[in-house]
C-alpha cells in the first residue's frame, strides 16, 4: 500500500528566498507516516490509548533539489522494511507538476509504551498489518 498526498509550498514553508526550508520535508514525511497508518486502519491516538507510541528512531534524508514558494508537491509513503521490531518507511517529495524529486527518505520507526519502554516485538495488531503489507502491498 502506498499513501499518496498532495501539498502545496506556503510562505510559511520557505526561507527569506522563498525556498523551501529543510525542517519543513520533515513535517510532511510526518504527515505521510501519519496518514499511512490511518489508510491501515490505525489511528495514532487510539494506538496511544492502547499504550502505543511510534516514535523515529532513525531519518536518513537526500535531499536532491529544492522545492520553492507555491510549488505543488506529493508526498508518497510506503514500508520497504520489517523486522518485528522496528518498520522502515520509504517517503519521497516530488513535484506534481514535473515529477522531479526533491527528496527521497528512509525512516525507521519503532513501538514503545507512553512511560518510553521499547517493545522488544512490535505489537500484534501493528505487526499483522506490517507484514501483510511486505508480503501484498495491494491488498492492505
Amino acid at each position: 500500500m502506498k499513501h499518496i498526498f498532495e501539498q502545496k509550498v506556503f510562505y510559511s514553508d520557505t526561507d527569506a528566498y522563498g525556498v523551501v526550508w529543510h525542517g519543513s520535508y520533515l513535517r510532511w514525511l510526518e504527515m505521510g507516516r501519519v496518514l499511512w497508518c490511518e489508510q491501515a486502519g490505525y489511528n495514532l491516538i487510539d494506538l496511544e490509548n492502547q499504550d502505543i507510541v511510534l516514535p523515529v528512531t532513525n531519518l536518513n534524508v537526500r535531499y536532491r533539489k529544492s522545492a520553492r514558494l507555491n510549488d505543488e508537491l506529493i508526498i508518497e509513503t510506503s514500508v520497504t522494511k520489517f523486522n518485528n521490531l522496528s518498520v522502515t518507511f520509504k517517503q519521497t517529495i516530488k513535484s506534481k507538476q514535473t515529477n522531479v524529486t526533491y527528496i527521497e527518505a528512509d525512516v525507521d520507526v519503532v513501538a514503545i509504551s507512553k512511560a518510553g519502554k521499547l517493545y522488544r516485538r512490535m505489537p500484534a495488531i501493528l505487526a499483522e498489518v506490517f507484514e501483510r503489507e511486505l508480503k501484498c502491498p495491494a491488498l492492505v
